[in-house]
């Protein structure tokens, strides 16, 4: 049987859904990633649609009506089969190809994965790879919740419960602005020195900031953020901006330090190094695809 004109479309009843368990339609917006206006018109356009009144806006905020409720109620299953529908879809899609999902912190995201990348995909065409950023911590919560085929995080010691590799070692490095005091320093940086101004920081969880205040802890010292940024570039930036020292790994500065944009502040007594890792869970050996993909992190002969 045809479907009757208009009917309601699956976006819009999946907003009301989250207006009624958010509680708001504000909530319910950030949580589809819209702005609120949009969302109000979106919701609008719906009772259009239906002939009915689903949201009381009266007392200054929006509460579900009678019909409202029973429009989510109904339009629950709805929902559900259009997920089912769509991953069929993406099945049929993707049927004969292989799949890689892989989670990577920022550092190794950024600047280790492209090169990685173009490798595996010139003897793996046929393979099409999802790449998910985010800091060591939360990579780690996602393999052991297998939400991936492969993870690579920074750090000095292997992460708890995952089997992990070594691909690759790597060094933090102190970098200020060229016009900071500490670009004309003659003396090397100590622990009680770094940890006597306020620095620009990654956030907590991220193997850049475990391996920095394990260092400091070694010497019963600890950070003083200024600021804490969770992306690499936008440390970077402030860091230039002379607003104070930064730590980031050398693989993220190089090109900043050949053009003049940071200085290096030599460091002493300060352990600075950490491993790049690849993590799997204990339970879910590596598929085919991350393991032919865990062969491209080792540097060429």
């Amino acid at each position: 049987m045809p479907l009757p004109e208009p009917t309601p479309d699956i976006r819009s009843l999946d907003l009301l859904k989250s207006v009624a368990s958010a509680g708001s339609i504000r909530q319910a917006a950030l949580a589809h990633n819209i702005s609120q206006p949009a969302a109000s018109m979106r919701l609008r356009a719906l009772e259009h649609t239906v002939g009915l009144t689903l949201l009381d806006r009266s007392n200054g905020r929006a509460t579900l009506t009678r019909a409202g409720l029973a429009l989510v109620q109904w339009g629950d299953e709805v929902i559900d089969a259009m997920q089912n529908l769509m991953l069929g879809v993406n099945a049929a899609r993707t049927e004969g190809k292989h799949h890689l999902r892989i989670v990577s912190s920022m550092t190794v995201a950024e600047y280790l994965i492209p090169t990685w990348l173009n490798r595996f995909q010139i003897s793996n065409p046929e393979t099409t790879v999802a790449l998910t950023m985010a800091n060591s911590e939360h990579v780690s919560q996602v393999m052991a919740e297998h939400g991936a085929d492969i993870g690579f995080v920074e750090g000095q010691r292997a992460p708890a419960g995952l089997e992990s590799k070594i691909v690759r070692q790597d060094t933090l490095v102190i970098v200020v602005a060229p016009s900071h005091p500490w670009a004309r320093r003659r003396t090397p940086v100590r622990a009680r020195d770094l940890a006597g101004v306020s620095l620009v920081l990654r956030e907590s969880g991220s193997g850049t900031r475990e391996v920095l205040e394990a260092a400091l802890q070694q010497h019963g010292q600890s950070t003083t953020p200024l600021v804490e940024l969770a992306s690499t570039t936008a440390i970077k930036s402030a860091v230039a901006s002379g607003i104070g020292p930064g730590i980031l790994s050398t693989l993220a500065v190089k090109g900043d330090l050949r053009d003049g944009v940071l200085v290096e502040v030599a460091s002493t007594g300060i352990a600075l190094d950490r491993s790049i890792r690849a993590v799997w869970p204990h339970d879910q050996p590596l598929s085919s695809a991350a393991r032919l993909f865990l062969r491209q992190t080792h540097e060429p002969q």
